[in-house]
């Protein structure tokens, strides 16, 4: 973050860069200025850098958080995120081809060095112009970016400059400069109590350990287990044991209450009836076992 000293502070800090880094190519002397190119073209070897453009930054536009609470105070300064876009123009004997080296060295230095870097920062707020710049201070780095260009927007830019002439030129994107707010927030309460909870490891698949319940109040108290006994054994087992039980049961009490179905069925009792082929070998086998 950074203030409003920031957009000042990147152009200087750019035409240190461009001026620092145009050795070993250009042996002769070369000046370097931050202004809009001029209706009079130089006659010694110039670089003009011009902030012809500065725009929202897109992706950056609508990520600020909000910086109001719901009672109206500050919870974060509000910042905006900006782009630079500069025009570099170079001048110098045609002759000689000063111009075209010129703007050769400018496009092998931003290539070369991207990013700007924080000496060039620092040393560009020692003017007295920039003095209060905290650019330097900022997280955010600035990057240069080379811009595409037609034939028609390139006309169309330079036909914003009132009789300015066409110079040789190339034009670089600088993001992003943050610009912050000048009231300052207010600082966020401190925390009054802390609630830690442990949670061992679980394999995946495992499932989430029960939370914590309250203890019964006392006019609620809770049996123990083992004092409440079931009313039978029956009522106890759950109904697949009952099934079971009942499955297992004597076979001759199973005959017994098929035999008292038959009687019923038949209408007669077991008195005064002739028994039957299986009875009388029956009562013989009991008389020979007797």
């Amino acid at each position: 973050m950074s203030n409003a000293l920031a957009i000042a502070t990147v152009t200087q800090a750019l035409a240190l860069l461009i001026g620092n880094n145009l050795s070993p190519e250009m042996d002769i002397a070369v000046t370097v200025e931050t202004r809009k190119p001029p209706a009079e073209p130089p006659t010694e070897p110039t670089i003009n850098v011009f902030l012809y453009q500065a725009t929202p930054n897109p992706s950056m536009r609508h990520t600020d958080l909000p910086t109001r609470a719901s009672d109206g105070t500050l919870v974060n300064r509000p910042a905006a995120a900006l782009d630079l876009h500069f025009l570099i123009s170079a001048y110098g004997d045609e002759a000689t081809l000063v111009g075209q080296r010129l703007i050769g060295c400018v496009i092998r230095t931003l290539h070369e060095i991207p990013v700007l870097p924080q000496d060039l920062i620092e040393l560009a707020a020692e003017r007295p112009y920039l003095t209060g710049s905290d650019l330097a201070d900022s997280p955010q780095r600035v990057r240069f970016t080379p811009t595409v260009m037609d034939i028609d927007e390139t006309s169309k830019l330079w036909g914003m400059l009132h009789q300015t002439p066409y110079a040789l030129s190339v034009a670089y994107q600088a993001s992003l400069v943050l610009i912050e707010g000048r009231e300052k927030p207010v600082p966020a309460k401190p925390v009054q109590r802390r609630t830690v909870r442990a949670v061992p490891f679980r394999a995946p698949g495992d499932q989430a350990p029960a939370e914590p319940t309250e203890p019964a109040g006392p006019s609620e108290p809770s049996e123990p287990a083992g004092d409440k006994a079931p009313a039978s054994a029956d009522e106890a087992a759950p109904a697949p044991a009952k099934k079971r039980a009942q499955s297992k049961a004597p076979a001759s009490k199973r005959a017994a209450t098929a035999t008292s179905r038959t009687r019923k069925a038949t209408g007669t009792s077991g008195r005064g009836r002739t028994p039957s082929r299986a009875e009388d070998t029956d009562a013989g086998d009991d008389g020979k076992e007797s």
